[in-house]
């Protein structure tokens, strides 16, 4: 089972790779070939990101993506959010007449689960993950599913 989709993933990279650049914009090309993404698919992610105000795309010759959202304050989960959010579990998936009203125990104690995982995500700030892509491959290879190698470090 994977934890985050490759959207998702594709995403964290790009912004990661992105507030490794501040102030600078680039062509959707360029940043697919800096985390190894296919540029058709990165165009969809990016899309999100920029609908929900992290990034600002600008067309023309002098045009490209920029990220527009600190990299301080912008959290993982923000970006996982803007494309593909972790689904929380909000009625049983068993279906049990008993269950109508209420998550079952099982149920419940995976969403509890889904929470957490929603809240390390919230804790991680990109500013942290580019720390982390400098220092160590471990943290960016957890959150986002690639090396250093793949966020232009």
């Amino acid at each position: 089972m994977k934890l985050l989709s490759e959207a998702a993933e594709s995403g964290l990279r790009a912004t990661v790779w992105l507030a490794q650049h501040p102030d600078q914009s680039f062509k959707v090309r360029e940043i697919a070939e800096a985390i190894h993404a296919a540029p058709g698919y990165l165009v969809k992610v990016l899309q999100h990101l920029t609908r929900a105000g992290i990034v600002a795309a600008r067309r023309g010759i002098q045009g490209g993506i920029t990220l527009v959202r600190s990299a301080d304050e912008l959290t993982a989960l923000d970006v996982i959010n803007a494309i593909d959010p972790i689904e929380r579990i909000t009625t049983c998936p068993l279906r049990l007449t008993s269950h109508r009203h209420s998550l079952c125990p099982l149920h419940q104690r995976i969403d509890r689960g889904l929470e957490t995982i929603e809240e390390t995500f919230r804790s991680v700030t990109i500013a942290q993950l580019m720390e982390s892509a400098e220092s160590s491959q471990s943290s960016c290879q957890l959150l986002c599913g690639s090396s250093s190698e793949s966020l232009g470090s």
